[in-house]
């Protein structure tokens, strides 16, 4: 089983054909009938899986409060043309101003080109199954015109930018719900969280949000890198800024929590030479030595020692406490009284307290968000926020009341009076709103009220004449209303 998020609040009627934030109707229309197929069904928790381990930057979070902003106010029938101005101001502000394309952003465009935009089945002439255009009369319509380019989903999708308030120029055809899987693999495999190394690393720094940073003993570093060094280009030494946590397995290490990393924190990667008691071993992976190797070579609680690392870094202390992970292999080093540098530059000084230093010869993995998100606490990614209940002009309101009156004539017994009133209203105060005339018809032509449902007809008639757009929509709904 699985769980998918929705969107719970209604567009207003004046985006009936497009709304440009995600509401119910996107959610029960779009995305639950097709997630009843099994090999799109397991795609989504595929991505799901991946998406999770994205890096996310900070650019990306002020865009998508843009965005969000600019949606919720582009439905908002309260806002004002200067309103809708400032916030498309303010997104192509931020947009203009991002330098990487995030990891984040890549999966992004997957998402929105597949789930939300995608299109199946044979190139020339396509099914929809993406919720977007799913929920959108309008744009489902003109998704199938010549006017919107079809091209075969590839991993270049994730090329092409968008924007979520427009209707879409080009679309991505998939012939059938696996290659959705393959196409999302082929992306992962780029990715961090698979990738590992010294590019793993700089795309978190650059992103300058909290990240995982996973060693081949299993200890996973979660924090905001800040940098890291690099010598016989591999990973020498990482560098976390602000609150740090150390974990094993996604459960952070007693004692190793953000409370008590609240600065930062350092660790040395590679293999290394030890010094202790007068000898000195051979260079070693410490992560691979059992217990009774480590005593033999001097690092054991109250030890002095030396570890001289492959790259160059020189770290000295004396051992308070070794921490071994389920495998019974070293993960943490504690040292108190230590120094680290690399050459001239300091890199842990005694003055400083505590030095816990991480074990591991390699980075395999960087990923978004901390190991053990529960006990690192809050992290600044997307947060919750509650919209505003709108405030809508009398006009808006009376039509909602219309509205209101309709759906209940609908589930009661016809009263012809009341079904006059009602059509009389319409002409007055909502002429030119083809639904409202379009759900009066049926009522009249299941109550057999002839009269009406001629005036009626002429009023939509009308309206055709008024809109294009709106007499497609009218011949769309008089086909279905008389085939049912």
């Amino acid at each position: 089983l699985g769980v998918l998020p929705i969107a719970s609040d209604m567009r207003s009627v004046d985006h009936l054909l497009y709304t440009p934030a995600p509401d119910i109707v996107h959610e029960a229309a779009g995305h639950a009938p097709i997630l009843i197929d099994p090999a799109f069904a397991a795609y989504l928790k595929a991505y799901a899986q991946i998406a999770r381990k994205a890096i996310l930057s900070r650019d990306d979070m002020d865009q998508y409060e843009a965005i969000r902003i600019l949606s919720d106010v582009k439905e908002d029938p309260g806002s004002t043309s200067l309103q809708i101005k400032q916030a498309e101001e303010s997104l192509a502000a931020i947009t203009s101003a991002m330098k990487d394309t995030s990891e984040a952003a890549i999966l992004g465009r997957m998402n929105w080109w597949t789930a939300e935009y995608g299109l199946i089945g044979d190139l020339a002439k396509p099914k929809i199954f993406g919720a977007g255009l799913l929920s959108s009369v309008g744009e489902s319509r003109s998704a199938m015109s010549s006017n919107v380019k079809k091209l075969p989903l590839t991993l270049d999708c994730i090329n092409y930018t968008y924007d979520i308030t427009e209707q879409q120029p080009q679309l991505f055809v998939v012939s059938k719900f696996e290659g959705l899987t393959a196409v999302l693999e082929e992306l992962a495999k780029t990715m961090a969280f698979r990738v590992g190394g010294a590019q793993s690393l700089d795309k978190a720094k650059r992103a300058n949000t909290v990240n995982t940073v996973e060693l081949d003993s299993g200890i996973q570093i979660s924090g905001r890198l800040k940098d890291f060094k690099v010598a016989n280009e591999r990973p020498a030494y990482l560098s976390f800024d602000g609150p740090t946590q150390l974990a094993l397995e996604g459960s952070e290490v007693s004692g190793q929590g953000v409370d008590h990393h609240q600065h930062g924190f350092g660790t040395p990667v590679g293999r290394a030479t030890i010094e202790s008691n007068g000898s000195r071993s051979s260079l070693q992976e410490l992560s691979k030595l059992s217990r009774t190797d480590l005593t033999r070579l001097g690092l054991k609680s109250g030890n002095v020692v030396s570890l001289h690392f492959d790259s160059g870094v020189l770290v000295t202390g004396k051992i308070e406490k070794l921490t071994f992970s389920k495998s019974d292999r070293l993960v943490i080093l504690t040292l108190v009284q230590a120094r680290a540098a690399l050459g001239e530059a300091v890199l842990f000084d005694p003055s400083w307290g505590t030095y816990d230093m991480a074990i591991g010869e390699n980075v395999v993995s960087v990923y978004g968000g901390p190991a053990d998100r529960l006990r690192y606490g809050e992290t600044e990614d997307f947060t919750k926020k509650v919209i505003p209940s709108r405030v809508y002009p009398d006009a808006t309101l009376r039509k909602h009341a219309l509205y209101d009156s309709v759906e209940k004539l609908r589930t009661h017994p016809t009263d012809p009076a009341e079904l006059a009133a009602l059509v009389a209203l319409a002409s007055k105060i909502a002429s030119d709103d083809w639904l409202v005339h379009m759900n009066l018809l049926e009522i009249a032509e299941n109550g057999r009220a002839t009269n009406l449902v001629e005036t009626l007809a002429t009023q939509l008639q009308t309206i055709s004449l008024q809109d294009k757009m709106a007499a497609l929509h009218i011949a769309d709904a008089r086909k279905t209303l008389h085939s049912t």
